[in-house]
């Protein structure tokens, strides 16, 4: 969807502050927001629909919140959409013994079945499409319609646009991609800057060579 939430390549926000020697968290509140997110996660849904949950945070309130102020939301909204309150799992959504794990690394998207066979080839030109899904993306406006070349083919994992919404995980080759700055940004970008962003499969069309 085209939300306040895709914010790359867009003006006028200003830089992005870097806080020295920034601790992992600021305050308590936020190391227990984690904390619930990473037990409840699970339970409520994919990280993909979870990830909508953010998404669909009315804009002036997204731009307002913090970080873990965006995870807080997005954890009441899910809670109450899937009817958790209501209907508690009966177990929990990982044990201790998987929390940490979970912690340090995640729980893989990367799959071995479905469409394993890739379209294309590192070297290969390709066009972002220029799409406008209503529901969840990966694909980002900045480069949607722009030109780049495959520069790395990560296996098939997970399609976020399906697995957000309960219509599969849709498994796919997933490409790294790199794109001119000139060709996101006109001739102002610096001729020597890229941008290098992972891409399924199905947000490129191939490119006719010039």
């Amino acid at each position: 969807m085209n939300g306040i939430h895709d914010l790359g390549g867009m003006t006028c926000f200003g830089p992005v502050e870097a806080e020295p020697d920034e601790p992992v968290f600021h305050s308590d509140w936020e190391r227990r927001v984690f904390a619930i997110n990473v037990a409840a996660g699970a339970a409520v849904g994919p990280l993909d629909y979870r990830r909508h949950g953010i998404e669909r945070m009315p804009p002036d309130i997204y731009v307002r919140s913090s970080y873990y102020e965006k995870w807080l939301a997005r954890m009441e909204l899910l809670v109450a959409e899937t009817g958790m309150l209501d209907h508690p799992p009966k177990q929990p959504a990982q044990s201790p013994d998987e929390f940490e794990s979970i912690v340090y690394a995640g729980r893989p998207a990367n799959r071995d079945d479905a469409r394993a066979a890739p379209h294309f080839a590192v070297g290969d030109r390709v066009r972002a499409l220029n799409l406008n899904p209503t529901g969840h993306t990966r694909l980002p406006r900045y480069v949607r319609g722009r030109v780049g070349q495959i520069h790395r083919l990560h296996g098939t994992h997970v399609f976020p646009d399906t697995n957000a919404h309960g219509q599969g995980e849709s498994p796919q080759p997933l490409y790294n991609v790199r794109f001119a700055a000139t060709e996101l940004w006109g001739p102002a970008a610096s001729a020597r800057d890229s941008l290098y962003i992972d891409l399924w499969e199905d947000y490129l069309e191939p490119c006719e060579s010039r």
